[in-house]
């Protein structure tokens, strides 16, 4: 789990791209007719010879071919590059996406802000993965084990009574734009536990998403964990049992506002 992620690992493989004899009215089309575009690599073949976004396109021709408002000053990445070397050339470029080629030149993928937020997410992850692990071998003399995966909401069994109405929002902004850190879950016998991530599984069941992306803890010999015993005390028996709390703010809102008076 641990090491420097590399751009390859959060990249986009599957780009869109045009060509430099697409007419500016074409690409317009594309962009205001695609989900959340705002650009796209210019190529001829896998070849790499631009880039072309919104605002190149606002006082051109309707007729002219993108070759002609392309930017050809490009900034690449590699696919072996730091990710977080990546981030530093985004935000000091004010850049969003970053073409990534190999050393032929050719298109291999593009990495956005976006991928650098999620890979960051993801880092910090595996660090409260591995404590819980070492926390239930410690505490039940046990063995565990992980996987990654996607899991079905409907399988899960809360840890938690209850989430935040004013939460829910942006866990679903996170969702919607592929932000959302993984679950943690834990694989006791024939139960699965919600052991990290319950506004994000409330908010994911508000969108209607059915599964979500995991780190599964496998325990190798079912024991009684004090947050089954919650679960039951609870009578929490699905996600739908988990109650969002609209008559009062999350306890950190809360905390910050009294801060701030």
């Amino acid at each position: 789990m641990a090491g420097s992620a590399s751009v390859k690992e959060y990249m986009t493989r599957d780009v869109q791209t045009v060509s430099p004899d697409d007419t500016v009215s074409a690409v317009a089309r594309r962009i205001a007719e695609s989900d959340g575009h705002n650009g796209f690599p210019v190529t001829d073949g896998r070849k790499v010879e631009g880039f072309v976004n919104a605002r190149d396109l606002l006082l051109a021709d309707d007729d002219a071919p993108i070759f002609t408002v392309m930017t050809t000053d490009l900034i690449v990445a590699h696919p072996e590059m730091d990710v977080t070397d990546a981030a530093r050339v985004i935000l000091r470029s004010g850049i969003q996406k970053l073409p990534v080629v190999d050393d032929a030149g050719n298109l291999v993928g593009i990495i956005s802000n976006t991928d650098v937020i999620r890979s960051q997410i993801e880092r910090a992850t595996p660090e409260k993965v591995g404590k819980l692990m070492r926390t239930l071998e410690n505490i039940h003399d046990i063995t565990v084990d992980e996987r990654r995966e996607s899991v079905a909401l409907v399988d899960l069994t809360p840890t938690q009574a209850r989430v935040y109405a004013d939460e829910l929002e942006g866990r679903q902004y996170e969702l919607e734009r592929g932000l959302a850190e993984p679950l943690v879950v834990i694989e006791n016998g024939d139960v699965l536990l919600l052991a990290d991530g319950h506004h994000r599984v409330a908010a994911a069941n508000q969108l209607g998403v059915e599964q979500m992306d995991a780190y599964v803890i496998v325990v190798d010999e079912s024991v009684e964990l004090g947050m089954h015993r919650t679960a039951k005390k609870e009578g929490l028996a699905s996600i739908d049992d988990i109650e969002i709390v609209d008559y009062a703010k999350h306890p950190l809102v809360e905390t910050t506002k009294r801060l701030q008076e």
